[in-house]
């Protein structure tokens, strides 16, 4: 007879650590693998013992089995806190706080109460339908913002503020003493008042006028405002920052590992500003070679709690919007004393390995350092080299290129994810408005760089995990969790809708697997977008103090140590590096995690920011293109539209489903197509179509696009016999072109 909850003997340590993790997972549950990762059991010899606490909690009545595998408590909870995100019909989705499982609640949208997108919320749980848990929002426990910036309108003889972010769907009442001069049109940053009851309109008073909507300022300024990123340095910071020396004296190079002799040199886009890496080279007596990474010692600059170090930690990182870079440090440390120019001496903190003609590492070397740069390379100038060109320090940079190839093939050899793509930019005028697009491809000169900013990342954070004294010392890592498995079978059904597999033969396989599947769709058209979904089916990297390695790299140790300049995290792992070094105990834990937490928060800002940026600026470019028709293929599927990506300027638009003619369709989420109910005819991702641009919406920075034609056939309800004619041609001649591939794939081996 199986115990009541409660009953039996006392647990384990390792039995109530499962248990915690079982009941923070909440209605979702939680897997045997995620337990695993989740207590800090790696060692698959060692996953008997998650096993045997599962058993020993399920025989005592304190957990239960769930769906899908997962595991629940047996004492659930119906009141819980999460953080709420607002969608399109209004009602949101909780995320439970501590809950790892990707299971939220729903909010019906007259149960969202006077929740604002993002905000910490208490719900009460019900069972919704089917096993689907549903709540409602009894209360807030802390809003996510309380500033908002939108378009001011006037509405009734009132005015009003219509935030900019879709997923802030109230419109905020502006009383007449709390306009602070705004007026219908203009662009402005509301902060949030007095609002007791749902039913009303949240009231908001206007802090600042951005100026009017639609000029190029006024909305670039409004994006950094949405996502709560700054807009300018305060006046404190800037002055404090003029007032710091240059640390080149006699006396700081004296107390250094003096590098300035040997060929050194930087390699960056053409108009980049801030340089905070650089490369040294020099062939050793005994044949190895002396690569040393150096980057610029802002800890030498910024000291902690100082003013300029207080805005920092707050911004954590550097913007980057369409035409503009917004610097975590003011001009005079990130474009001066600490960018690393040619010509001039500059303290660094550097990783100076001896490599073999293998690339293996024979020494390592971590420290303060002053270097000199000798020259400084465009990416597009060392690629020239590379490609058999000419030049100064030519064989410094073959050199290099030679040892990165071994370092990317034994990385790639060992699981890495080769997902690499190109970068669209736009072209703007004067004006800032968009006059085209064009592609900024990665080549071996980019990789060049990145191989040896992987090895010094991967080697800092591997020295601090062998400091075993009094156990490792708490220290910043970049970590990158197991992608979703659930994710990781729609990768597979996408794959196998264009006749490629994703064949894992055990668990450590899948790495290996999706760069199989990945060289497979080398230039085929499903290429794009087959590389997008595998980015969105992985795990999102962050910071923590907890090292559960980084699974697109295939590294068991990794961390953020080569730009300190652009991101605080670098900046505190120089810090803690320093502090190691000489002698010091272990730091914090609970403050770098905090830090850690912040600075992941703002890395998401800042990349959400920076592709709001980009819609703007494909919806303003698209602005002059009403009624034009392009050539696209569709990028994403939703119960509400068809996203298509269009042909030679990657703008991306949206055909309502409710739009697509001669049928009624829907999404079919199982198969991720959508289909037409009478005809059967089924739209897949990455199917051709031909669009006419029908509407852009500057405020939601949104395209509305007509279908014209599928597949070069017009766009209009044919019978169903019609369509699985077509697609039954289609499909034997995808089949004739793999087949091709095939036998020419075999003729080269």
């Amino acid at each position: 007879m199986t115990p009541k909850h409660g009953q039996g003997p006392k647990p384990s340590d390792l039995e109530q650590e499962v248990l915690a993790a079982v009941r923070r997972a909440g209605h979702a549950g939680i897997t045997s693998q995620q337990l695993a990762l989740q207590v800090g059991i790696r060692d698959k010899d060692q996953r008997y013992r998650i096993f045997d606490a599962i058993d020993a909690l399920l025989d005592s009545g304190r957990i239960r089995s769930g769906k899908k595998g997962r595991y629940v408590s047996a004492q659930q909870r119906d009141e819980a806190e999460g953080t709420i995100d607002i969608i399109g019909s209004g009602g949101g989705y909780v995320r439970l706080t501590g809950d790892d499982s990707g299971e939220d609640v729903y909010i019906h949208p007259r149960s969202v109460g006077m929740a604002l997108h993002g905000d910490t919320v208490r719900v009460r749980i019900s069972q919704g339908r089917g096993t689907r848990p549903e709540g409602v929002v009894t209360g807030i426990v802390k809003r996510r913002r309380t500033e908002f910036v939108g378009v001011v309108h006037k509405h009734q003889g009132r005015l009003v503020l219509v935030a900019d972010d879709q997923r802030v769907q109230r419109p905020f009442l502006i009383p007449p003493v709390d306009a602070n001069g705004a007026t219908e049109g203009d662009k402005a940053i509301i902060e949030l008042g007095e609002w007791r009851d749902a039913r009303d309109l949240p009231r908001g008073r206007v802090s600042r006028v951005l100026g009017r909507a639609g000029e190029h300022q006024v909305e670039m300024h409004a994006i950094l405002a949405e996502f709560g990123l700054p807009l300018e340095f305060p006046e404190s910071v800037l002055k404090a920052s003029e007032t710091i020396p240059n640390g080149c004296t006699p006396e700081e190079i004296a107390a250094r590992r003096d590098v300035r002799a040997i060929p050194t040199l930087t390699i960056d886009p053409d108009d980049a500003k801030d340089l905070d890496d650089a490369l040294s080279v020099r062939r050793l007596e005994n044949g190895n070679w002396e690569i040393g990474i150096h980057i610029a010692d802002v800890s030498h600059y910024v000291r902690p709690n100082t003013v300029v170090d207080m805005e920092a930690a707050a911004r954590a990182t550097s913007v980057y919007l369409v035409d503009r870079v917004v610097p975590m440090l003011p001009e005079r440390l990130s474009n001066g004393l600490c960018s690393l120019h040619p010509g001039e001496d500059k303290l660094t903190f550097s990783a100076i390995f001896e490599l073999d003609d293998q690339a293996r590492i024979r020494g390592e070397w971590f420290g303060r350092t002053v270097m000199h740069s000798d020259r400084r390379f465009a990416y597009q100038e060392a690629q020239a080299i590379i490609d058999g060109g000419d030049g100064t320090m030519k064989d410094e940079v073959l050199t290099l290129h030679r040892l990165a190839q071994v370092l990317r093939k034994e990385r790639i050899g060992a699981g890495a994810l080769e997902i690499g793509g190109n970068e669209v930019k736009f072209k703007l005028d004067e004006k800032g408005r968009p006059i085209g697009l064009y592609e900024k491809v990665m080549g071996p000169a980019n990789w060049l760089i990145e191989e040896f900013m992987l090895l010094a990342n991967k080697r800092v954070a591997a020295w601090v995990g062998r400091q075993k004294k009094g156990g490792v010392p708490p220290f910043v890592y970049r970590v990158h969790d197991l992608p979703d498995p659930e994710k990781v079978a729609q990768l597979r059904s996408l794959a196998k809708s264009f006749g490629h597999e994703l064949v894992v033969h055990r668990e450590d396989d899948l790495p290996h697997a999706i760069n199989r599947l990945l060289k497979a769709i080398q230039g085929t058209e499903e290429e794009k977008l087959i590389k997008q979904f595998t980015i969105r089916s992985m795990a999102k990297a962050i910071y923590s103090t907890e090292n559960i390695g980084h699974y697109g790299l295939a590294f068991e140790h990794y961390t953020h140590f080569t730009s300190p300049i652009r991101r605080y995290p670098d900046l505190l792992v120089h810090r803690a590096m320093a502090h190691y070094l000489a002698g010091g105990r272990h730091l914090d834990r609970e403050k770098l995690e905090l830090s850690c937490k912040h600075s992941s928060d703002q890395e998401k800002r800042a990349s959400d920011a920076e592709r709001a940026s980009i819609r703007y600026k494909q919806a303003e470019y698209l602005l002059a293109r009403i009624g034009e028709t392009f050539e696209g293929s569709v990028s994403g599927l939703t119960s509400w539209g068809v996203y298509v990506e269009l042909v030679g300027n990657h703008c991306e638009g949206m055909i309502a489903l409710r739009d697509l003619p001669g049928d009624h369709y829907k999404f079919d989420q199982e198969r991720y197509v959508v289909a037409g109910q009478r005809t059967g005819r089924k739209i897949r991702l990455g199917e051709e179509l031909t669009v006419k641009v029908r509407a852009v919406d500057m405020d939601k920075r949104t395209v509305d696009l007509a279908l014209v034609a599928i597949g070069g056939q017009a766009a209009t309800g044919a019978p169903i016999g019609q369509w699985k004619e077509l697609e039954r041609k289609r499909e034997a001649a995808k089949a004739q072109e793999r087949a091709r591939r095939s036998k020419g794939k075999g003729k080269r081996r």
